[in-house]
């Protein structure tokens, strides 16, 4: 037996991915069967029309038929009525559908991109995410909302065409029946060739979203090194790549609707000839071969349609293989089977015992490398080293965005990866060096990790972060839109936003990292007070350049190339560590 080729493979594998449609309209059958009994009931009056059609021909346009005529004009009349009825109710229902279902394939696709590690986002980017969750999806919805509703109507009107066909002229037909073949085969080479090139189409879309999402994020830079023009042609660039793969898809799309047309109604031309000298010859009747042209016309039209149908879910074959990629994907970073449940009062003890670990993007390059300490509740550990030692990687590996290749880092006792990931990271608050403010109110940024937080809360947490008086000078106070990415706020003020957000969460443990970086003189002093306040009694590790920070430290880390290489208390480490002393020196400093 012949092993199926490679390309037959991706050609099969590719409709298959179609069976997720399947999961997606079952809990809509009801709309499904409303649908189709109103496809049925507009399909039945589209086929008796020709049979009206012949019955006037037959009878002759006489003024001795004048009642008769009318009443069969009247007759075609009520028929196509129903007709436009039931299909613009098919139409509505079928278009609900599609939309029901693309709304509900892209609550999945984005749930499934919020479970995702963070090596997930290291890999792809942002915009071919975007791309998957808004154009790949809309493909899908043509298919459910359109595509299928063509293909069954279609299906149905030739069928029952097909058979009012032979009915009425089993002759004509038989010739009829001899063009199928020769509108099958284009339609399959042609089909091949389309879906390839309809999922090289979304992959262009996809680059250019990216691109234009990159640049919009990073409008400042680029603005700052005039390199609009340069960003403007790669764009233009990676969109012409996009309507290349298009026209492509478009023009062996056109192609195949050529030769199907060309075939199916050059024979149907061929078929009436014969039978016009049936007619002559008194074989058949005027009306008998009019209602036979109707149909004809009818099956030709269906099956030309489906033409365009099996084009369009070999393009919605190529977006679903980009989708089910996506949904397949799963995350290196999971929940354990059966969580352990921490305490109810989280003590706050951090261990890290052996810790290695390198980014699955780099994986020969170790950024951490025997790492071992412990941090006692309650404790203020410092993290000081070089730039690129590690220091921030071992946040990362703390709430588990990434874990170590081997060691074991444990809370309260336990060991983090049986913990589950909701219950580990809320134990933690982190105040980063880059901050992130989303484009809604203050309040709500304030209040992101406890949504249910009072007025009064928030507050409270944006007046010991000293973030109350700017706020409360904003034109609508807490309620005022901060913009996207907090645009309308300065460095200092987005950074003790920030220190707000962490703040309302209470959490046993708080990790800065350079949570003063952002900050003058003024505006760090009074945010140094808050940190210190809330420092207080709760395990702390802190990445700073602050050497007042560093003093207050109950212990510091000193890391170098992904080694602890000391730890100890400053005045120890100036007198023993030659790194520390030098670091103390050049980057260690009480001024912004």
């Amino acid at each position: 037996m012949n092993n199926p080729s490679k390309e037959e493979e991706i050609n099969k594998a590719s409709l298959n991915h179609l069976r997720l449609i399947g999961p997606l309209v079952t809990p809509y059958k009801k709309h499904i069967l409303l649908a189709l009994l109103l496809l049925v009931l507009g399909a039945a009056a589209n086929l008796a029309i020709p049979v009206a059609f012949k019955q006037m021909i037959d009878l002759g346009f006489a003024a001795e038929n004048q009642d008769t005529l009318s009443y069969y004009f009247l007759l075609v009349f009520v028929v196509s009525s129903l007709m436009i009825l039931f299909t613009s109710l098919r139409y509505y229902w079928v278009s609900w559908i599609g939309q029901k279902v693309v709304t509900d394939l892209r609550k999945q696709v984005y749930s499934k991109v919020m479970t995702q590690s963070q090596e997930f986002f290291e890999k792809t980017k942002t915009g071919e995410i975007l791309s998957r969750i808004n154009t790949d999806t809309t493909l899908v919805e043509t298919v459910v909302g359109s595509t299928f509703s063509i293909a069954l109507r279609s299906a149905v009107t030739f069928i029952g065409a097909a058979f009012m066909m032979i009915v009425t002229t089993p002759k004509l037909s038989m010739y009829i029946a001899f063009l199928i073949p020769l509108v099958v085969l284009p339609i399959v080479v042609t089909g091949r060739k389309i879906q390839k090139l309809s999922k090289a189409e979304q992959d262009r879309i996809a680059d250019s979203s990216a691109l234009a999402t990159e640049t919009i994020n990073a409008m400042h830079t680029v603005q700052s090194y005039a390199q609009e023009t340069a960003e403007n042609n790669k764009f233009i660039s990676a969109i012409n790549n996009a309507f290349k793969a298009a026209v492509a898809s478009i023009r062996m799309t056109t192609i195949m609707s050529l030769l199907v047309g060309f075939v199916i109604f050059g024979g149907i031309v061929f078929v009436l000839w014969l039978g016009a000298q049936d007619v002559i010859t008194g074989v058949m009747t005027a009306g008998t071969l009019s209602q036979f042209v109707m149909y004809a016309i009818m099956a030709a039209t269906s099956v030309g349609a489906l033409s365009t149908v099996w084009s369009e879910l070999k393009k919605a074959a190529g977006a679903l293989e980009r989708i089910i990629e996506l949904m397949n994907t799963e995350s290196t970073i999971k929940d354990p089977a059966v969580p352990i449940k921490l305490a109810k009062t989280v003590l706050g003890n951090v261990h890290l015992e052996n810790v290695h670990f390198a980014y699955p993007s780099r994986p020969d390059l170790n950024v951490l490398q025997d790492i071992s300490f412990e941090v006692v509740p309650g404790q203020t550990v410092a993290l000081v080293g070089p730039s690129g030692s590690g220091k921030s990687t071992l946040f990362q590996l703390l709430m588990r965005f990434y874990e170590p290749q081997s060691g074991a880092i444990k809370l309260d006792g336990e060991s983090i990866e049986s913990l589950s990931l909701n219950d580990l990271r809320s134990q933690f608050s982190l105040v980063a060096q880059d901050v992130t403010i989303f484009s809604t109110t203050a309040k709500e940024n304030i209040a992101y990790g406890r949504p249910d937080a009072t007025d009064e809360e928030i507050k409270a947490a944006a007046q010991l972060a000293h973030a109350g008086e700017f706020i409360e000078n904003l034109e609508n106070d807490y309620e005022t839109y901060l913009g996207e990415r907090g645009v309308r706020l300065s460095g200092g003020q987005a950074q003790r936003l920030s220190i707000a957000r962490a703040v309302i969460t209470n959490p046993p443990v708080l990790l800065l990292d350079e949570a003063t970086s952002a900050l003058d003189a003024s505006s760090e002093k009074l945010v140094q007070e808050a940190l210190n306040t809330i420092m207080k009694d709760r395990t702390t590790l802190v990445i700073a350049h602050r050497l007042a920070t560093i003093r207050q430290a109950d212990q510091i880390v000193v890391l170098d190339q992904g080694k602890i290489v000391a730890i100890g208390k400053h005045e120890q480490l100036i007198r023993d560590n030659t790194l520390y002393a030098e670091l103390a020196q050049l980057q260690f400093t009480d001024k912004p």
